[in-house]
């Protein structure tokens, strides 16, 4: 590890690095920044700007086609899989999912595992009946229900799953089969990790995390979930005709569509999602550690449940909260600030941080230990 850069109790940064911790938007790879920089005002020498193209034009819909390939290769996902590029982020597929895949009265499981579940369940419960198939929140959301624990329903339409909870730090660490189409909120952690993609009828990930900028919605689905619309939802939310007109029934988000085919070729070039979960697991272990080994910092989360993406922790003495915060955006280390439903410190390992990024905290939070502990 680089040795402290904070000396004589100052935490001002002593070479300018600079980490963005953010849970979302999130860092961008230096690598996808500069070719963004570099094509924004003339791309593939047309003349014109990204931001300008038709998405009716060839161009752009080879544009769609690699990104669609690009995703389909890091995942290897089947043919019978369907991938959407739909508009917004993954909070208005909370209402979407009922809505396209359940018929009238029919239920959905979900498991409540923490805040972003608890939205989801919240918007899903507006349009369909829900079964909560077990919850954490009786203990303040620390760990993850185990599956002996779920009580599912056999005649759900689907059973949702959010796989990161990003304000919450947890992750689940394996996903059932189910006799039921199993769907998940993947927007924390996708692309972080392989995935069984035949044990989910439908994922979806907003796109602000490790697939580019916000506005747009991935989602692979599965085939004979692609259901005719129900009577009174608009034409461009509904998974089957978005499908028919391969995500173009109207505009799609260009331009956070062109950041995505961009990180998914900058994620295939760093050795793709096996060597992003190697990652992942090393830098939040390193995290993890400090925080288990220290007398100032603890994390809440029970252990095997713990997100390598999301990292949460707390100082034993809140007070000093305000002040760690204050001292690490001096030292470039920025928008650590935990969720405001659940306080505290969340560092957000993405693919684009760097093992860099999570040595200059570590440093600081030991110098900021020998100071304040």
């Amino acid at each position: 590890m680089a040795s402290s850069c904070f000396p004589d109790g100052a935490a001002a940064a002593c070479s300018g690095e600079r980490y963005n911790f953010a849970a979302g938007p999130a860092m961008l790879p230096s690598a996808v920044l500069a070719q963004i920089r570099e094509e924004l005002p003339d791309w593939q020498a047309s003349g014109l700007s990204v931001l300008e193209q038709p998405f009716t034009g060839s161009p752009f819909k080879g544009l769609m086609h690699q990104a669609e390939q690009g995703l389909r290769e890091l995942l290897g996902i089947p043919p019978n899989y369907r991938v959407l590029f739909m508009h917004g982020g993954a909070t208005c597929q909370f209402g979407l999912l009922p809505l396209n895949l359940l018929a009238p009265g029919q239920s959905a499981d979900y498991l409540e595992s923490g805040y972003w579940a608890t939205k989801a369940i919240a918007e899903a419960r507006r349009h369909a009946p829900l079964n909560i198939v077990a919850s954490g929140a009786g203990h303040g959301f620390r760990a993850t229900p185990p599956l002996e624990q779920w009580r599912l329903d056999p005649q759900a339409g689907y059973c949702h799953i959010t796989s990161n909870e990003t304000a919450n730090g947890l992750q689940l660490q394996h996903f059932p089969e189910l006799s039921v189409p199993l769907v998940a909120d993947m927007s924390s952690d996708f692309l972080t990790r392989p995935l069984p993609i035949e044990r989910f009828g439908l994922i979806y990930a907003s796109a602000q995390k490790n697939l580019g900028v916000a506005g747009l919605c991935l989602l692979i689905v599965r085939d004979d979930l692609l259901k005719a619309p129900r009577a009174g939802l608009p034409s461009p939310f509904s998974y089957a005709l978005q499908a028919e007109q391969q995500s173009r029934l109207c505009t799609p988000p260009t331009f956070a569509l062109y950041c995505a085919a961009l990180m998914l070729r900058w994620t295939g070039q760093q050795g793709g999602l096996k060597a992003m979960a190697r990652a992942s697991l090393h830098k939040s272990r390193l995290l993890y550690q400090h925080i288990d080994a220290s007398d100032l910092y603890h994390c809440r989360q029970r252990p095997a449940d713990r997100s390598a993406i999301n990292a949460c922790f707390h100082l034993h003495d809140e007070r000093l909260l305000p002040v760690f915060l204050r001292e690490a955006e001096l030292a470039g280390l920025l928008n650590l600030q935990g969720h405001a439903a659940v306080g505290g410190v969340r560092a957000s390992l993405y693919n684009a941080m760097p093992l860099a990024g999570v040595e200059h905290l570590l440093a600081f939070m030991g110098d900021f230990e020998r100071r304040h502990g």
